[in-house]
């Protein structure tokens, strides 16, 4: 597989220099998934735009969502024409878009997608994730026939974290990035 084909999406804000997404993307040439506003994102255009790419990669895909990024990836893998592109899906650290201090700041995001997700996947939770209690995390995971991770207490799974490159993450997508 192409490293250009293992696609990262971060959430909210983006990923900063310091995040494991954007480490992964240095240290291995995966390729963002740019969206247009980071500060102001709209459902709709975040999912067009992985729509696009997507279905302009050249082969198969390996998706790798962080927070809104994981909720994203549900909403586009309910509506894609292109969901037998993608290998295998990383969710980490999903973002609670209807707790209600949440869905605040980011409107238009819910109702959150609950239905199986048509590829495999993996959901990272953290059993102090500040956007996303663990149980909810769970619960997510389950909807979406998701094998769930419990990364145990390390907040957003974010640059706060101190994962550094996150070699246990990688992991988790290893077998899809080598064509099993």
């Amino acid at each position: 597989m192409n490293p250009e084909d293992v696609l990262i999406l971060p959430g909210w804000q983006n990923s900063s220099p310091d995040h494991w997404q954007s480490r992964w993307e240095a240290r291995y040439g995966y390729r963002r998934v740019e969206q247009h506003d980071w500060m102001h994102p709209l459902r709709g255009d975040w999912s067009a735009r992985l729509e696009d790419v997507v279905g302009d990669a050249p082969g198969p895909v390996v998706l790798v969502a962080h927070s809104l990024g994981c909720i994203l990836t549900a909403w586009w893998a309910a509506h894609t024409r292109h969901a037998g592109k993608v290998r295998g899906a990383l969710l980490v650290g999903p973002g609670d878009v209807a707790r209600p201090d949440i869905a605040a700041l980011l409107p238009g995001w819910t109702p959150i997608v609950r239905t199986a997700l048509p590829f495999p996947a993996v959901l990272v939770g953290s059993q102090d994730d500040p956007y996303c209690a663990l149980e909810r995390a769970r619960a997510m995971a389950a909807d979406w026939q998701a094998r769930f991770v419990d990364a145990g207490a390390c907040g957003h799974l974010n640059a706060a974290s101190g994962l550094g490159d996150w070699d246990a993450g990688h992991a988790l997508i290893a077998p899809w990035v080598a064509g099993r």
